[in-house]
């Protein structure tokens, strides 16, 4: 469904990827786990269409997406749950959910893909008059995805989904991810709490300061002395 092939990513003069490939098949949850700064972040930004290649292939489903626009990117299949929620905290959580379905012109669909969302995430319906700056910092993880949801996406890209929630609620959002993994969405998850990512990941890839260091399935990185050193405080 997607492949990444040597992606090289510029910030200036500053080289943050470099020459990264990976690839997520259909119905996986891939996980790409690393340090800050290690260009996670970077990675999902190119995929979705917010940042430019210097060089390399974006593929879905074997089209190259690399050079188009990033609301196109939506059209064709892909949703992205960025960093740090950016929920509309002035709007309801409902307003917030029809806003991701801003491509869409049928309202069946859109009633159709809000109920969908209603049954993945019960309390966004009980609090959906609400407005969303008023919600818990669980509750807009919540809502960031169920309205990255609303596209019915091919490939869902989840950036950081735990961080700053505590511990309790870092549990509740990977069983959140697991529940739509096991319903058949793809996810790429980008995760610095590797031991929760891979707890729940098909397979999983090791960034380290631009460049993939490892790979393989998540149980194998999970058994692995440098990975459980580096990342599991093992």
């Amino acid at each position: 469904m997607l492949e990444i092939k040597d992606l090289h990513v510029h910030y200036g003069a500053i080289h943050a990827l470099k020459g990264i490939s990976l690839t997520v098949d259909d119905g996986e949850l891939v996980s790409l786990i690393g340090a800050n700064g290690a260009g996670k972040t970077t990675t999902l930004h190119t995929i979705s269409g917010l940042l430019t290649a210097s060089s390399g292939e974006v593929l879905l489903d074997g089209e190259n997406i690399q050079k188009i626009p990033a609301n196109t990117i939506i059209q064709k299949g892909m949703a992205h749950v960025p960093e740090g929620r950016h929920v509309f905290t002035r709007m309801t959580v409902e307003e917030n959910l029809r806003m991701g379905a801003y491509i869409i012109r049928d309202q069946k669909r859109i009633a159709d893909n809000l109920e969908k969302v209603y049954g993945h995430f019960p309390r966004l319906k009980e609090r959906r008059r609400q407005l969303a700056g008023t919600l818990s910092g669980g509750e807009q993880q919540m809502l960031a995805t169920g309205r990255a949801l609303m596209t019915d996406p091919k490939i869902l890209l989840m950036d950081e989904p735990s961080m700053g929630l505590s511990p309790i609620l870092v549990k509740e959002i990977f069983s959140i991810i697991q529940t739509l993994h096991e319903s058949g969405i793809t996810i790429l998850l980008v995760e610095q709490n590797a031991k929760m990512a891979l707890g729940v990941s098909d397979r999983a890839y090791v960034l380290e300061t631009g460049k993939i260091s490892m790979e393989g399935s998540a149980a194998e990185l999970a058994a692995d002395d440098r990975v459980r050193k580096a990342y599991l405080g093992a």
